[in-house]
């Protein structure tokens, strides 16, 4: 959406879907782009009407509101990418399943889930850019901008506070693939550690095993053993940041060609085994369709380059 869409007064009947949600975060939605305080300007003076009446910032839609929005003039250009970028476009080839109410994408390694921090952009504003008719598109959960794998997105907002609530329910099962330094422990089945953030002088933000953080836990399997490497399989029962790279830390196997829990010795074996990223893929995802009530399952296969290294591996045995 551009800016010259606001030019002109819009009438909006409002979708079932949308029931409860804040007007005032509805308009930063629809009128993208658009300052805050342009939006609660035009909210104060009465020109934005619900049902032919002035309505406060907090209210909350109901269904088959009819609004009515000003023209409003945006000097700030747009900030979706262009579809034009190979990086954008190319996620149309990563979408492992799409319907009405969401979205599975196998998210490739590099790519944030959404901008900020320097970044222009993120999967998340690829996607709106990607489907411009499409009024909601939100991150149900988030992936390390180096994680590889499957990601959720809802496109509507039920389906967000349905696939919340599973999380939350502990209803969804993410499983990540992980090639550690060592021979994992085959009595290994977990490991419980608190993880604390802590943001670093460089502002830089780490995360490390301390009694007073948050409590956390992830269940590992053996897949495959190797010379002095193991691929497990990574089960987080919570959803920590960086949860899986520092409790593999703990553990004593971390993750190859991981720049902030790594070891320098086995990344330098791996890096002339071709590895030029982290080795952790979200390989599958299963829980209950917001809309059938059933129980699905959905699975990224591993790109070619880790592949690879795992055939090189094998060779070395």
């Amino acid at each position: 959406m551009t800016d010259l869409s606001f030019q002109k007064v819009q009438f909006v009947t409002i979708d079932p879907d949308l029931e409860g949600q804040r007007i005032d975060n509805y308009l930063r939605t629809f009128l993208k782009g658009v300052p805050k305080s342009l939006i609660y300007r035009i909210l104060r003076k009465g020109e934005v009407r619900v049902n032919k009446k002035r309505v406060k910032p907090e209210y909350k839609l109901q269904p088959n509101d009819e609004l009515r929005i000003p023209p409003v003039r945006v000097s700030e250009p747009t900030d979706l990418p262009s579809t034009k970028l190979n990086k954008v476009s190319s996620l149309e080839n990563h979408i492992l399943y799409e319907d009405d109410w969401l979205i599975v994408l196998n998210k490739p390694s590099g790519t944030a889930v959404h901008g900020g921090s320097g970044l222009s952009f993120g999967v998340i504003e690829a996607l709106r850019a990607l489907r411009p008719q499409q009024k909601f598109l939100e991150l149900v959960h988030r992936l390390d901008r180096d994680t590889s794998g499957c990601l959720l997105i809802a496109k509507k907002r039920s389906a967000l506070k349905n696939l919340h609530e599973q999380l939350r329910d502990r209803k969804v099962d993410k499983r990540y693939q992980a090639l550690v330094a060592g021979e994992w422990p085959a009595n290994r089945f977990k490991v419980k550690a608190p993880l604390l953030k802590n943001t670093l002088k460089s502002g830089e933000r780490i995360v490390l095993v301390d009694d007073e953080g948050k409590p956390s836990e992830t269940r590992y399997r053996i897949l495959e053993s190797f010379n002095q490497a193991t691929l497990v399989e990574a089960s987080p029962i919570t959803g920590r940041t960086h949860q899986i790279r520092v409790h593999c830390l703990h553990a004593g196997h971390p993750i190859a060609a991981d720049n902030r829990y790594g070891d320098k010795d086995f990344d330098q074996r791996t890096y002339k085994l071709g590895l030029k990223r982290l080795f952790l893929h979200a390989h599958s995802l299963a829980f209950i369709h917001p809309n059938t009530d059933e129980r699905v399952s959905y699975k990224a296969p591993l790109e070619p380059s880790l592949v690879s290294v795992l055939k090189r591996l094998r060779s070395e045995v």
